[in-house]
């Protein structure tokens, strides 16, 4: 009788062959099937991953909810648990969700806490920051939104919801220039998205977007239990939000120089 739950995880992928493994070997030895959905990896993100027994296919980056729809429709379960490439599914969580299966879970859709780990930690420490997102569901109750900046699952009408107590591991930092390239690509995204949104943002948030930021980094979201690593993550997180406005106003001046000129 076979032990693995009819489940199928999916990830999405591009460039993460230093991060992967994790990502699936957390789950491999329990779902049905792992669904790799790679949008054209140089390096060996591929030939890892389906050597540790993933299927893997190729679609082209249309976003990131868009990415993870196409990806839901290529498992063959009902139940699908996505992961990030960066994510990893820790003992504990695997074990809450194996015994949702016996014999079926009673809620339709399931948040999971994820949690941040940094590059010289082995797992997330306590107190570290996290978030709750929707990644065990049932998919005829939920599906990733077609957003190309945010990806979320959107409940259906009536879905039933319940938290699990299991964490995720969340490595999204390799190092200091990663995450910064990382956030300069992202807020490209969240102001083209803003734009075709109609979203104001007023130009007074440029004096008060890095301060704001950096104390809910430091202090609400716990950074300073880091000690100097702290210092380092909160001044990343506010100039991500900070640059975030000020591209979103240099576009906005951008364009009202073209319609003085015109």
């Amino acid at each position: 009788m076979s032990t693995r739950l009819p489940v199928s995880a999916f990830i999405i992928t591009k460039n993460e062959e230093d991060r992967i493994l994790l990502a699936i070997n957390s789950v491999k030895d329990w779902v049905d099937e792992v669904i790799v959905v790679d949008s054209g990896s140089k390096d060996r993100t591929v030939t890892l991953a389906e050597e540790a027994g993933a299927k893997v296919i190729f679609n082209e980056w249309d976003g990131y909810g868009k990415q993870k729809r196409f990806a839901e429709n290529q498992c063959r379960n009902t139940w699908l648990l996505n992961i990030d490439a960066d994510e990893a599914i820790t003992p504990k969580l695997a074990e809450e969700i194996k015994a949702l299966f016996a014999p079926e879970p009673s809620k339709d859709i399931y948040k999971i806490h994820i949690v941040d780990v940094f590059p010289h930690e082995k797992t997330a420490r306590r107190w570290a920051y996290g978030y709750w997102q929707y990644r065990l569901y049932n998919k005829e109750k939920g599906r990733f939104s077609a957003s190309p900046v945010h990806d979320t699952v959107r409940p259906y009408e009536g879905a039933r919801i319940a938290k699990l107590k299991g964490k995720v591991d969340h490595r999204s930092q390799r190092s200091i220039q990663f995450t910064v390239e990382k956030f300069n690509r992202y807020s490209d995204m969240q102001v083209q998205d803003m734009i075709v949104r109609g979203r104001h943002i007023s130009p007074l948030r440029l004096l008060t977007e890095f301060p704001v930021a950096f104390v809910k980094s430091y202090f609400i979201r716990r950074s300073f239990i880091y000690g100097w690593w702290g210092l380092i993550i909160a001044y990343n997180y506010a100039f991500a939000r900070f640059i975030r406005v000020a591209k979103y106003y240099e576009s906005k001046i951008t364009k009202d120089d073209r319609k003085h000129k015109n």
